[in-house]
């Protein structure tokens, strides 16, 4: 029997490619920082996916708007588009604070930390992949909160290393809050996985 009223199917394919292009700025920065060279290339392909993801953004939100039903709440499809926004702009953030300070060797803690953003990435597509099928999504959910938990130990340590260490202040300051940037970043990608986890757990 057709349905009287069309539910809009097109939010989990939009919903997947801003997952493909957050593992594509994610892998990106991870690559910046594991070899630390060619840094403004790296930037410039980092700035071109966010300008991708808005455009994501834009297309989830105007068919937001038009459709009649949602295969979720409405506001959690918007909070979902905002919290992997955030993602995206975080990894543009701390790829830009690298050249913009100057930063001429990445500790291996910031390095880790870029991995732990792919990282988190990868299991944020494969969650939204399976947004049709939710019950599927609990151990990407939980490994996504794992990453986050090891992301702010080795934060707290990271910086707790670099006043300790009494280097130099200005060098001291700019990893400071480079560290700030990617933990920021790892929040975020934890923010997205708790909408995911409340949508999972309104259509159980």
């Amino acid at each position: 029997m057709p349905r009287l009223i069309p539910r809009d199917e097109a939010f989990q394919h939009l919903f997947a490619r801003e997952g493909e292009n957050l593992l594509e700025a994610g892998r990106a920065l991870n690559a910046m920082f594991a070899s630390f060279d060619r840094l403004e290339e790296h930037v410039a392909t980092i700035q071109a996916l966010e300008h991708r993801g808005d455009e994501i953004d834009i297309e989830i939100l105007a068919r937001l708007e038009r459709s009649f039903i949602t295969p979720f709440d409405r506001e959690d499809i918007h909070e979902l588009t905002s919290r992997l926004d955030d993602i995206v702009d975080g990894i543009q953030e701390a790829a830009e604070t690298v050249v913009i300070y100057g930063i001429e060797d990445a500790p291996q803690e910031a390095r880790r930390l870029a991995a732990i953003v792919a990282a988190q990435a990868e299991q944020l597509l494969e969650a939204l992949r399976k947004l049709d099928a939710l019950e599927a999504v609990g151990m990407h959910l939980q490994a996504i909160h794992d990453l986050e938990n090891e992301a702010d130990g080795l934060s707290r340590a990271a910086i707790g290393r670099l006043f300790r260490d009494g280097g130099d202040p200005l060098t001291v300051i700019k990893l400071r809050d480079l560290y700030a940037f990617l933990e920021e970043t790892i929040d975020a990608g934890e923010d997205a996985a708790e909408v995911i986890e409340r949508i999972a757990a309104k259509h159980q």
